[in-house]
C-alpha cells in the first residue's frame, strides 16, 4: 500500500512539474549509465596487470603498467568531476540558475541603455556570462588535472603563470568567435521570423481561409493562458484545414512581442466544416441517422462532431516555460542529444575503419600499423577495453580492433 500511495502522491503534482522531474530523472539516468560503463572499464584497468599475449611483441611491460596507472588516475578524476558537474547542473535547474542569468543579462543591458527589444544583445551578454561562469567553475578541475594528474605521469610542461595566460587567451579567442557567430545566427532567426510572418499574413491566405476566432469563452481562456505564461499573443485565427484533411493541428508564428496562434477548424468541434455540413438546415424536420443518406453523406456522418470542445492541455508549455524567456527548454531535448551522440560515435568509428581500408588500398597498412602503436605508447593509451564502454564512448575503434583489421593486409 505504501508504494502505491507514493505513486498516487506523485500524480498529484502538476503535470508541468512531472515533466520537469522526468527530464531531471533522465539526466541522472544518463549519468548513472555513464558511471556504470566507466566502472566496467575501471575494472579492466585494475585486473589487466599483464600485457595480453597478442600485444607482447609490440608493447613492453613497463609501458603497459604506466598506461594502466595513468588511466586509473584519469578514471578516478573523471568520476569526481562528472559527479560535480551533474550535481551543479541539477542545482542550476532546481533553483532557476539559467532564467536568473537571463534576467541578469537583461539588467546589464538596461543599465547600458538597451531595452527589451534588443534581444540579440541580451542573448550575447547571456552567452558571455554563461561561458564565464562555466570557465570559473571548471578552473579548479582543470588545474588539478594539469598540475596533479598530468604532472604525475610526466605529460605536463606548463607553469602556473603560463597556464593562466593560456586560459585567458582561450577564453578571449572563444568569445571573439562565439559572439559574432551567435549574433549572425540570431539575426538569421530574426529575419526568419519576419519571413514566417510575411508567409502567414500574405501568402497562406491565398490557399486557405483564415478568420479571427470570435469573441467567446474559448478565446478568453486562450488569452488568459497566454498571459499566465507571458506569451505575447496578439491574434488568434481559425484556418479552414478540413477541406484538405481531417487531421487536427495548431501552431503559432511571429517573433518578439508579436505572436499569433492558428487553430485548425478540425480541432474545434463548433468550427469544423465537417460538423457544419452535418447540421440540419433551419425549418427542415430532423431525420434518423442513416435514413436516405447517400454513400458520400454517410462518409461525412462518420466524422460528425469532430474536434475538441475546449483545449485545456497547456501544461506542456508550462513545463517548457514556453514564451517566458527561460532557457530551460533545451533540457527537454537531452534524450535526443544522447541518441544523436551515440549515432555520431558509431558513424565516426565506421569512418575510421574506412580510412584504414583506404590506407590499405594505398599499400600503407604496415606504416599505419606502426604509427598506431607509436601513438598509443606516446599517449599511454590502454589497449584493452571493455566492449560496452568502448561501443558507447570510443569515436575511434579500439587499438586491437584496428590492428587486427590491418594485420591481414600487412601480411598480404
Amino acid at each position: 500500500m505504501g508504494m502505491w500511495a507514493s505513486v498516487d502522491a506523485l500524480w498529484d503534482f502538476p503535470t508541468e512539474k512531472r515533466i520537469f522531474g522526468a527530464v531531471l530523472l533522465f539526466s541522472w539516468t544518463v549519468y548513472l549509465w555513464e558511471t556504470f560503463l566507466a566502472q566496467r572499464q575501471r575494472r579492466i584497468y585494475k585486473t589487466t596487470t599483464r600485457v595480453p599475449p597478442e600485444l607482447e611483441q609490440i608493447m613492453d611491460s613497463d609501458t603497459f603498467e604506466k598506461s594502466r596507472l595513468y588511466q586509473l588516475d584519469k578514471s578516478t578524476f573523471s568520476f569526481w568531476s562528472g559527479l560535480y558537474s551533474e550535481v551543479e547542473g541539477t542545482f542550476i535547474l532546481l533553483f532557476g540558475g539559467i532564467p536568473y542569468l537571463w534576467r541578469l543579462s537583461g539588467r546589464f543591458c538596461s543599465s547600458a541603455g538597451f531595452g527589451p527589444e534588443y534581444e540579440i544583445i541580451q542573448s550575447l551578454v547571456f552567452l558571455l556570462l554563461a561561458t564565464l561562469f562555466s570557465a570559473l567553475t571548471g578552473l579548479p578541475w582543470s588545474l588539478y588535472n594539469t598540475f596533479v594528474i598530468e604532472e604525475k605521469h610526466g605529460f605536463n610542461h606548463q607553469t602556473l603563470e603560463f597556464f593562466m595566460k593560456d586560459a585567458i587567451k582561450k577564453f578571449i579567442v572563444t568569445q571573439c568567435i562565439l559572439l559574432p557567430v551567435s549574433s549572425l545566427l540570431l539575426y538569421i532567426i530574426k529575419i526568419g521570423g519576419v519571413l514566417v510572418t510575411i508567409y502567414a499574413d500574405y501568402i497562406a491566405p491565398l490557399f486557405d481561409k483564415f478568420t479571427p476566432l470570435p469573441e467567446g469563452k474559448l478565446k478568453q481562456e486562450i488569452e488568459v493562458m497566454a498571459k499566465s505564461i507571458d506569451f505575447p499573443l496578439t491574434k488568434v485565427y481559425v484556418v479552414e484545414g478540413s477541406k484538405r484533411s481531417s487531421h487536427s493541428n495548431a501552431y503559432f508564428y511571429g517573433f518578439f512581442k508579436n505572436k499569433r496562434i492558428v487553430l485548425f477548424d478540425t480541432l474545434l468541434e463548433e468550427y469544423s466544416v465537417l460538423n457544419k455540413d452535418n447540421q440540419e438546415e433551419p425549418g427542415v424536420e430532423p431525420r434518423n441517422e442513416g435514413e436516405g443518406d447517400s454513400e458520400e453523406v454517410k462518409a461525412k456522418m462518420k466524422n460528425k462532431k469532430q474536434g475538441c470542445k475546449k483545449m485545456r492541455r497547456y501544461w506542456l508549455y508550462l513545463a517548457m516555460n514556453w514564451g517566458t524567456g527561460s532557457w530551460d527548454t533545451h533540457f527537454i531535448f537531452s534524450p535526443y542529444n544522447e541518441v544523436l551522440s551515440f549515432c555520431l560515435t558509431v558513424l565516426s568509428r565506421r569512418f575510421e575503419f574506412q580510412a584504414d581500408a583506404f590506407a590499405k588500398r594505398l599499400g600503407k597498412a604496415k606504416d599505419l600499423y606502426s604509427a598506431l602503436i607509436k601513438l598509443n605508447k606516446d599517449n599511454l593509451g590502454f589497449p584493452v577495453s571493455d566492449w560496452l564502454f568502448s561501443t558507447w564512448h570510443y569515436s575511434h575503434p579500439p587499438l586491437l580492433e584496428r590492428l587486427q583489421a590491418l594485420k591481414n593486409a600487412k601480411q598480404d
